[in-house]
């Protein structure tokens, strides 16, 4: 007995045997074609229980058909194959109404699994919402299976208001992530708005979140909007989320479960229409067991998690993304360049501890820089080769300051960004870095004894107890 008849249609008559034998084998009744033409006869008559179609045909798109099917059968799962693999075509054929994309090649236990689902699942559930198409520019560049299962995942959510936790490393595109889910959402039409927690005064993260009221503090002078103000009826953007503060978790893990928030200094509870979409290059795990964020916070926002693979672990994107970048750079108005082979072997076997910014900060200094029409692999070897042993400026040396030492390491940290700066706050984080090794220190060398430790630093004692608590310093105790 048959588990329900298939309909194929793909011009590549290889691919029609292969799918063939797999669905014939799992126990599918399957018939095949090479044309949209065909395939909209048979789907006009009744037939099949499922679609699977390539979506360039011979004579017609699979995005044009589609709209089609759905119409006069909007519970007839189809299933879209295609070997462009770019973040459009997932966006597209959710939007025209498929229920999987798969991109090309792909995995034939994958595909009998998705089969198998679609046709297990209500047929209520099958008609997903159609929208207007959003056009060729693409946000997200590479065509990797990494990023093919984050284009997959981003389809998929594009018609929700789910919680979405992207992480990964930063340079990797977070935030471009978040602006495709809401520019391809059912919110574009509301704002995007973007608040990053590691720019932002910890004593100014909450009015920064909530606004404030006039007179709610020193320095309010007058009414203050918020971020989730002026984020309603779109997206909020919390980037660096790890780095928001005790305090600010309890008053949005409270806005998240209530669905309201007050201003900082008001009274009257207001409610709010956002998404939430949130980032982070921390391990949040490792923060909860450390006691630096809330777990209830985390399990809330962790609604559907996103992790954003790093440039290394997707290697075979970085052509696509320097022709991207180099396009970006002609239309900015400067001049067009070329690559070697050889000059992109050397960029795919290089680590990229920056990831995709440290790449576009490359190829647009490459741009800007170098007269040469044709980029050759011994130019990427100079940009890419380490600073030599011999320059001194690079090396410690055994009688070097400690505000020497602190100069070196900041200027290496600056040259990180590239032409970019670093985030906000630098001065607080330099001095947080240097605080916990500095009292570690004192109390490993007064075994211990915080009074004596308080008098070698020239702190109040209460004060260096106060500094143990929150940097979570361990005081080992020892006798002489």
């Amino acid at each position: 007995m048959s588990n329900g008849k298939i309909l194929v249609a793909d011009d590549d008559s290889a691919i029609r045997t292969v799918l063939n034998q797999a669905l014939s084998r799992a126990g599918y009744e399957v018939r095949l074609t090479s044309n949209a033409a065909t395939l909209w006869r048979w789907v006009a008559q009744g037939e099949g229980d499922l679609v699977i179609t390539d979506v360039v045909m011979p004579d017609e798109s699979a995005f044009d058909l589609l709209p089609r099917i759905k119409k006069i059968r909007p519970e007839l799962p189809v299933v879209v194959m295609s070997a462009q693999n770019t973040f459009m075509t997932a966006i597209r054929a959710s939007e025209r109404g498929a229920y999987e994309y798969l991109p090309k090649p792909f995995d034939l236990k994958e595909l009998i699994s998705i089969v198998g689902r679609a046709l297990a699942e209500p047929k209520a559930r099958r008609n997903l919402m159609s929208a207007e198409d959003v056009g060729e520019n693409m946000p997200l560049v590479g065509r990797s299976p990494a990023m093919q299962d984050i284009y997959r995942i981003l389809a998929r959510l594009m018609q929700t208001d789910l919680t979405v936790m992207i992480m990964g490393e930063s340079g990797t595109g977070k935030e471009l992530v978040a602006r495709a889910l809401h520019d391809y959402g059912k919110r574009r039409n509301g704002p995007f708005v973007a608040i990053n927690m590691a720019a932002i005064p910890r004593d100014l993260i909450e009015s920064e979140l909530f606004g404030h009221e006039k007179g709610a503090f020193t320095g309010a002078s007058s009414r203050n909007v918020g971020r989730f103000e002026q984020a309603e009826g779109g997206t909020l953007f919390l980037d660096e989320i790890g780095d928001m503060p005790m305090e600010a978790q309890t008053r949005l893990l409270r806005v998240l479960q209530q669905g309201e928030y007050t201003t900082v200094g008001g009274r009257t509870p207001i409610r709010t229409n956002v998404r939430i979409v949130a980032a982070t290059n921390k391990d949040l795990r490792t923060l909860i067991n450390q006691g630096l964020f809330r777990e209830d916070l985390f399990f809330r926002l962790n609604v559907v998690p996103i992790r954003l693979p790093p440039l290394r672990e997707r290697s075979e994107d970085i052509p696509d993304l320097v022709r991207h970048f180099f396009t970006q750079s002609e239309k900015e108005g400067l001049p067009s360049k070329q690559i070697e082979t050889d000059a992109l072997e050397r960029l795919k076997h290089y680590r990229w501890p920056g990831n995709v910014r440290e790449l576009e900060n490359l190829v647009r200094r490459l741009t800007a820089l170098y007269p040469q029409d044709v980029i050759t692999a011994n130019l990427i070897d100079s940009e890419l080769e380490p600073p030599q042993p011999n320059q001194t400026s690079d090396v410690p040396s055994n009688d070097e300051t400690l505000s020497a030492a602190v100069e070196r390491h900041l200027t290496d940290y600056f040259s990180e960004f590239g032409d970019d700066l670093p985030p906000p706050g630098l001065y607080h984080r330099i001095l947080k870095d240097v605080e916990y090794p500095l009292i570690g220190a004192a109390l490993a060398a007064t075994r211990g004894n915080q009074i004596k430790a308080a008098e070698l630093l020239g702190v109040n004692r209460n004060t260096l107890r106060k500094k143990i608590r929150d940097l979570d310093i361990q005081v080992i105790r020892a006798s002489r």
